[in-house]
């Protein structure tokens, strides 16, 4: 068995929870929190399931590491605090971890990753012999293994598109949908996720991984971005109201050109409710939905719905992007140690897991 730390319990560490202490090869070891109110508390508890995992948590970071799990799965965010997510990582190699997360969106494409990202973490491997894998949903495998093993399917490949198409108002993160996104804000706000140049920051690097996949080599990469506001105002369930005239729809496009072309294209369609934007491309059923489409001889289209927690689909997709983490983690303790990408680490099948009923 694999003694395994999970760090952090928000929306990805509940799952985090879950899919270890299912997985037959890991144990739990620890939990990691930072809220004081969750310190002491069972882990099972703190994944949402009935009975006692027997581990509580705790905020003692020092403790838990010089314990020596073998694996760390980094479900702190880093959306706001890139810094202190990488500060973290760093330490948990350092002390010969395994480590895998979704983290920093720089590191899914470790290779053309920031020399001032990649740097500490190389050093920490060489140091304390631990590993690093970070991938996700989308990013993550939605656009890199999935589109890249559907297109072997394909006699001819024009294009391939990977769409994201969700119900934000489903997602339990209310500082990113409002100001990260931008949602109900007024039009003239600049979301930071929307600025110039960071969807490519953060979606580039899955260009990238499917263009190595499909050897092609690409011209560069480009940005498209609509936005459109509510026309009345609504209420949703999870998040409270967004007014009339401001932002209740996204879309955009992270464009691989290649010989001139758009060949490789990653597209969000987000929007705060069904109403807004009804011209725009929706997801087959209910909320949400990853869907890839590959133009060509024949032309295929896939498209993933996950659901957790009650369906939700946003839930389903953090559940995915877990699964496909902790997942790896065995793979990665028999591999030597480095820094890996998506197209390193094999998406491998539920060994062990048939029939095994979830707590």
């Amino acid at each position: 068995m694999i003694p395994t730390v999970v760090w952090g319990t928000g929306n990805i560490g509940r799952a985090s929870l879950r899919a270890v202490d299912a997985h037959p090869a890991l144990e739990l070891a620890g939990v990691l929190v930072h809220d004081p109110a969750k310190v002491g508390r069972d882990a099972a508890a703190l994944a949402g399931v009935d009975g006692e995992f027997g581990v509580a948590a705790t905020d003692d970071v020092e403790a838990v590491l010089a314990a020596g799990p073998r694996a760390v799965v980094y479900a702190a965010s880093g959306d706001i605090r890139p810094a202190e997510a990488l500060a973290d990582i760093v330490r948990a190699i350092r002390a010969g971890a395994v480590v895998v997360t979704p983290a920093l969106y720089a590191l899914y494409d470790q290779r053309n990753a920031p020399e001032e990202l990649r740097e500490p973490v190389l050093a920490a491997i060489a140091e304390g012999g631990g590993s690093l894998f970070v991938s996700g949903v989308d990013p993550g495998w939605g656009n890199d293994i999935l589109p890249l093993l559907i297109s072997g399917l394909g006699t001819t490949v024009d294009a391939v598109r990977c769409q994201e198409i969700f119900d934000y108002s489903t997602y339990d993160q209310p500082d990113s949908v409002r100001y990260l996104v931008g949602m109900g804000q007024p039009m003239d706000y600049q979301p930071p996720m929307l600025a110039p140049s960071v969807p490519t920051m953060v979606w580039g690097g899955q260009v990238r991984l499917i263009a190595r996949g499909l050897g092609v080599d690409l011209d560069e990469i480009r940005e498209t971005l609509d936005r459109r506001p509510l026309e009345e105002t609504v209420t949703t369930r999870a998040m409270g109201e967004f007014e009339a005239g401001t932002q209740g729809a996204v879309r955009f496009e992270v464009q691989g050109i290649v010989d001139g072309e758009p060949r490789i294209v990653i597209e969000h369609v987000t929007r705060i409710h069904a109403s807004c934007a009804p011209d725009w491309p929706k997801p087959p059923s209910g909320d949400g939905a990853h869907r890839v489409i590959i133009e060509g001889r024949p032309r295929i289209e896939v498209s993933v719905e996950a659901t957790d927690e009650g369906e939700n689909r946003s839930a389903g997709g953090n559940a995915t992007a877990v699964g496909r983490l902790v997942g790896a983690i065995d793979w990665l303790v028999d591999a030597k140690p480095g820094l890996y990408d998506a197209l390193d680490v094999p998406l491998r099948p539920a060994t062990g897991k048939l029939g095994r009923s979830a707590r």
